[in-house]
């Protein structure tokens, strides 16, 4: 066979020996969760599909992170024999796609731009879909609302912008190596501690909080400021009584309440809050905290933002206008002590020191809720935090290497 032959059959093979080793890689294990591998390709996808949804921080480690989640939830489907219909899978599949106002079509289409796969984002909506399912089968039981809890709901929600309380707060960290002994704790003082001098010194000695040097103790808060589902519960207490733990991102929180006071009143409303989040890479290093500082130098209200963050790369400044229902459960409690044009340094997403920043809070009216609505808002709020609490012990339990 003559030489100018041979070369070009080299030169396929050769190319097609790569292109099989470089698949290899691509479906290659990069995390193995009870003996079930995530792929390379798999976080990849993950990872842009984030992107696309502007998350925060390091979409790389989050990605991983919550395909490490989504396969536990999946696994507790599989113990209790749970799966998801065609039907089901399209119906939840058009609601996500519903909140940004597309057909499937067209957000599969505006996802395909960045590079996801339309089975990436039928996964995602497959594993939210069976966690509910489970989250009902083991908990739904467990979960009682009676009509008093109504009325109280009800009467919180006409007076939410007439009430104003004085809290102290102890936050522990849950993130999922340490989750299991912060629930364990968080039990624990909510039992055992008893006035604000108890409550000062376990919050000096335990919470991850900026205001742990002060005991704890933060400036009186509006009813209206806080998120939905632990108003109702501090208002409850009693002066120097704890409240039981609260679960939000990567975090327990309890509060002390020290005084309530009514103020003006107000007919009945929701809060909607406006506000940015910059972030600075380097987490709560000693850089990263005085960056935040010569932002801070620089801002007067959340417009200036856009000066400090031009030509940087555009997730790195993330402004929404949310019901206070619908903000993050660790943001709404700061946002909860700041007021317009202030700024918060107490958060970190994934690597990045998130530069918080309340840009307008308003009173927005709207009619009551009817009983059945309270009810199943009572109901969803029992049953996230139960969830959120399952999912942690899931996580405390699974093996999870790295080859």
């Amino acid at each position: 066979m003559r030489l100018h032959r041979i070369l070009p059959i080299c030169l396929l093979l050769l190319m097609a020996a790569f292109s099989a080793q470089a698949q290899q890689e691509l479906f290659a294990p990069q995390v193995i969760v009870n003996d079930k591998a995530i792929t390379r390709f798999e976080v990849g996808q993950r990872a842009l599909f984030l992107r696309l949804l502007r998350a925060p921080g390091d979409v790389e480690a989050e990605a991983v992170t919550r395909l490490v989640e989504d396969r536990l939830r999946l696994e507790a489907g599989e113990r209790l024999d749970l799966s998801v219909s065609d039907e089901a899978l399209l119906a939840g599949m058009e609601e996500f796609a519903g909140r940004a106002q597309l057909s499937v079509e067209e957000f599969l289409k505006a996802i395909a731009q960045g590079g996801v796969e339309p089975e990436t984002f039928r996964d995602f909506v497959r594993a939210g879909l069976i966690w509910r399912d489970v989250v009902r089968t083991r908990f739904g039981d467990r979960v009682a609302i009676t009509e008093a809890d109504i009325d109280r709901a009800l009467a919180l929600t006409s007076q939410r912008g007439a009430v104003r309380l004085l809290l102290s707060e102890l936050i522990l960290p849950a993130t999922p190596d340490v989750a299991a002994e912060s629930e364990a704790l968080a039990l624990r003082l909510s039992a055992s501690l008893r006035g604000e001098a108890d409550f000062a010194a376990a919050a000096r000695q335990y919470s991850v909080a900026p205001t742990r040097d002060q005991g704890g103790r933060i400036d009186w808060v509006p009813l209206a400021n806080l998120p939905p589902q632990i108003g109702p519960v501090l208002l409850a207490l009693e002066p120097g009584q704890v409240s039981p733990p609260f679960p939000v991102p990567n975090a327990i929180a309890l509060f002390l309440l020290r005084a309530v006071e009514q103020v003006q009143d107000l007919p009945a409303s929701a809060v909607s809050v406006d506000y940015a989040q910059f972030l600075i890479a380097g987490g709560r290093s000693a850089e990263a905290l005085a960056e935040a500082a010569a932002v801070r130098a620089r801002v007067d209200q959340c417009n200036d933002l856009y000066a400090v963050a031009k030509g940087l790369p555009p997730e790195q400044l993330q402004r929404d206008v949310l019901s206070m229902d619908q903000v993050p459960g660790d943001i709404a409690l700061e946002l909860a002590k700041l007021d317009e044009g202030e700024s918060s340094v107490a958060l970190v997403r994934g690597n990045a020191l998130v530069f918080l920043m309340l840009c307008k809070r308003e009173l927005v009216a709207e009619a009551p809720p009817s009983r059945d609505s309270v009810r199943t808002q009572l109901i969803n709020q029992q049953l996230s935090g139960m969830a959120e609490h399952y999912l942690a012990e899931l996580m405390a339990e699974a093996t999870i290497v790295a080859p």
